[in-house]
């Protein structure tokens, strides 16, 4: 890389920034509203357990190697595997186009947490009926014209930090953002554990029954990791290629997961023993964001300033998540098509706008557009989380194990034997052989091919 690409390009002012806004783009709303809805669903502490234990296996084999990738390249995913290799650039197109997909559905939501957030500075959250609480969401929702000034707004709100740039823009207001985002994390957690009976959600949460692990709560757990963690979606690779040579990248591969899983436990204990305390099912899924929630903030002593807090803390993960998104898109117009960040950020922010418009209206005036039994919003997503992830971080297994190779990528790795790297052994083995395996069976799985081939 020449030293003007490298000026156009940007780069992280500190190790401190650029873990803050990896980690910040791993935590979002994966974190605070799946987690503990997954962890519900899937026998808690069972589920927190078998979660925790492949976290450590495959999301460091893989944020290792996507920012292996991202490094030794200096390129956003598409020009770094066509560096590396040319006829596998369609590898890192796969990312681009999942981050372009995920981030038109995901600002919809984002548009959401902001209305929710609206409501609670309003003091609108004084209802404790569920039901009264489901309609008012689903009033809102399925309003054509509302949701899409909010969806507008939280994309506005992403543009304007990317288009600052990668030191002044994405590093400055991580910094900001992951702080905040944690201490308010912690306050409600403190909040939620001194509820009478909220020991019964922790104990949910904490003591495993062995007898739930099964084959479906380890799929569940294996897919929340790769969700969770932003990878294969080309958001490391191109946080990576910002990096400077003389960085650890493996300290960083442990740091970023790490932070993530602490941020996804936190909110499981902020939330799950407040749905515990006041009888709420835990199994609520989407709804425990938008309405159980809600309920609970209107039965708690000032609860009206902790659903202010709450949803605030929501919003800030989401832009963690959405600036990184947008990232990835952005530097590939930048990389690919020499244009400014700032002509390269408006045009792609307004475009998925756009690209968001059908998702929002699919949930009203649209809603009976449906393929596969799923409204618009969930086939955007089933085709970007589900299928264009699992199988791009699949193939990025594959390409460094058995393509670019690992003695390459380990050179890389270790600053070129400058840094000791005792797990090197273990880490070859997970990205050639068992990351991969263990992914194509999430694809399999995620995608329902394996019924399709048992007829069931």
């Amino acid at each position: 890389m020449d030293q003007n690409n490298g000026q156009n390009r940007g780069q992280w002012n500190s190790k401190l920034g650029f873990v803050l806004a990896a980690s910040g783009s791993a935590v979002g709303l994966g974190n605070i509203w799946r987690f503990p809805f997954m962890a519900g669903a899937n026998g808690g502490g069972a589920f927190v357990l078998v979660y925790f234990i492949l976290l450590v296996i495959i999301g460091f084999t893989l944020m290792l190697g996507e920012l292996s990738i991202g490094r030794a390249t200096q390129l956003s995913p598409i020009g770094a595997y066509r560096k590396l290799k040319a006829k596998y650039a369609w590898i890192g197109a796969l990312g681009v186009v999942a981050g372009f997909l995920i981030l038109s559905f995901y600002s919809v939501i984002g548009g959401w947490v902001i209305r929710y957030l609206v409501k609670g500075i309003s003091g609108d959250f004084n209802v404790a009926d569920g039901s009264v609480l489901g309609d008012l969401f689903v009033n809102f929702i399925t309003n054509p014209l509302e949701p899409l000034v909010y969806h507008g707004i939280f994309m506005v709100l992403t543009l304007l930090i990317v288009i600052g740039g990668v030191s002044k823009g994405i590093e400055r207001y991580s910094k900001i953002l992951m702080p905040m985002l944690f201490v308010m994390m912690v306050l409600l957690m403190f909040r939620s554990l001194t509820l009478p009976g909220a020991m019964e959600g922790v104990k949910f949460l904490l003591v495993p029954d062995f007898s739930k692990i099964n084959a479906q709560v380890v799929l569940a757990a294996l897919g929340q990791v790769f969700f969770s963690l932003s990878l294969g979606m080309g958001t490391m690779i191109t946080y990576g290629s910002y990096l400077r040579k003389d960085e650890n990248l493996i300290s960083s591969s442990i740091e970023i997961p790490l932070i993530d899983t602490a941020i996804a436990f936190i909110a499981g204990l902020a939330i799950l023993p407040a749905v515990f305390a006041f009888g709420f099912d835990p199994e609520g899924g989407p709804g425990l964001l938008f309405i159980t929630l809600p309920a609970v903030f209107s039965q708690m002593p000032l609860g009206s300033i902790f659903a202010i807090l709450f949803f605030l803390l929501v919003l800030f993960a989401a832009l963690t998540s959405s600036i990184s998104l947008l990232e990835v898109v952005v530097s590939y117009t930048v990389d690919e098509w020499k244009w400014s960040r700032k002509l390269s950020t408006i045009v792609l922010a307004g475009a998925i706008f756009l690209l968001g418009i059908p998702s929002s209206l699919g949930q009203g005036v649209w809603s009976h557009i449906r393929l596969f039994g799923r409204d618009i919003l969930d086939n955007v997503d089933f085709l970007a989380s589900n299928i264009l992830l699992p199988f791009g971080g699949m193939m990025m297994c594959i390409f460094i194990g058995w393509v670019w190779g690992v003695d390459k990528a380990l050179n890389e790795v270790t600053n070129g034997g400058k840094i000791s790297f005792p797990l090197k052994t273990f880490w070859v083995v997970m990205i050639k052989y068992v990351a991969p395996l263990a992914i194509f069976i999430v694809f399999v799985q995620a995608t329902g091919i394996l019924d399709l081939i048992l007829g069931n």
